[in-house]
């Protein structure tokens, strides 16, 4: 599947009237597993890129070519739609330019740009807080500027819900419709009052992240126009628990055919595309793989 079908079938899913939880993932291995149990598409988030490249916490130490490189590595091992956390686009309005057209060679169907002041400044640290409406409104009218493939999917994200409230939530998302952006992502809506309000006074597709547990209901939120809802990002947390484990057994003098919880052969050769490497080596190298 190409890279503009992808996209499409992503700009359905928010033009149509459910709402789905992404496949959060993290690796080449884990979008094909999300591609294989059924996922409608998958989500790449900046907290998720800082574990798996560089093993730090979430503090916007990644940089754009570290997030990019392993986008590029999940989008051409799958086809499902990838949808990526882009954070504050990696600086000012001129870099979330940049940041639009390397995400897009890298083959997204879509990807958010966040009002929040990131980095955290000096004096700043342990507190958030977003960017002025003017300056955050340039980066996302920079980001539509940015994109070459209309289709690609570009997504204006504010926590103003839990941060400076519904009122400016409201202000923040009307100014983003105004500046083309083709969905709102907003994050920390707690209440459906909340988000009853904030769907009434906006027009476009809603993205939720880190909603309350009173609002997460996928017919509910279907019909306040909610058409993503994230689940946060578990894949990568279990894998790391997983691994630490496996480690720890072995160390502690486990057998390798004792471990609990490995894969079967079956399952890596399908996460592998191992029967199609097996027939490129038959087509292309004259036999059979070895």
């Amino acid at each position: 599947m190409n890279l503009s079908e992808r996209r499409e079938r992503f700009r359905r899913i928010l033009a149509g009237d459910k709402c789905y939880y992404p496949g959060s993932v993290y690796d080449p291995l884990s979008a094909r597993m999300a591609e294989e149990i059924g996922y409608e598409f998958g989500m790449f988030a900046g907290s998720t890129a800082s574990l798996v490249v560089l093993g730090a916490p979430d503090i916007v130490l990644l940089t754009l070519t570290e997030f990019v490189q392993q986008t590029h590595r999940i989008c051409r091992a799958c086809t499902l739609p990838i949808l990526v956390d882009a954070d504050h686009g990696y600086g000012n309005a001129l870099n979330v330019a940049r940041t639009v057209e390397e995400l897009e060679t890298a083959g997204v169907a879509g990807l958010t740009i966040e009002d929040t002041a990131l980095p955290a400044a000096y004096g700043a640290a342990g507190s958030t807080t977003l960017l002025s409406l003017a300056e955050g409104l340039g980066k996302m009218r920079s980001a539509v500027a940015a994109r070459q493939d209309p289709g690609l999917v570009i997504v204006g994200r504010t926590s103003a819900p839990s941060l400076t409230g519904d009122d400016d939530a409201i202000l923040r998302g009307k100014a983003y419709e105004k500046a083309g952006v083709d969905a709102l992502f907003f994050s920390g809506i707690k209440t459906r009052e909340q988000l009853e309000r904030i769907s009434a006074t906006t027009t476009l597709p809603l993205i939720l992240g880190n909603p309350g547990a009173a609002v997460v209901d996928l017919p509910y939120l279907a019909t306040q126009r909610v058409r993503v809802c994230l689940q946060g990002h578990a894949p990568v947390m279990a894998a790391a628990q997983a691994a630490y484990a496996t480690l720890k057994a072995l160390r502690e003098g486990v057998s390798p055919a004792k471990l609990d919880g490995l894969p079967s052969s079956a399952l890596m050769k399908c996460f592998t595309r191992s029967d199609a490497y097996d027939k490129a080596i038959e087509d292309f190298l004259g036999g059979p793989a070895q």
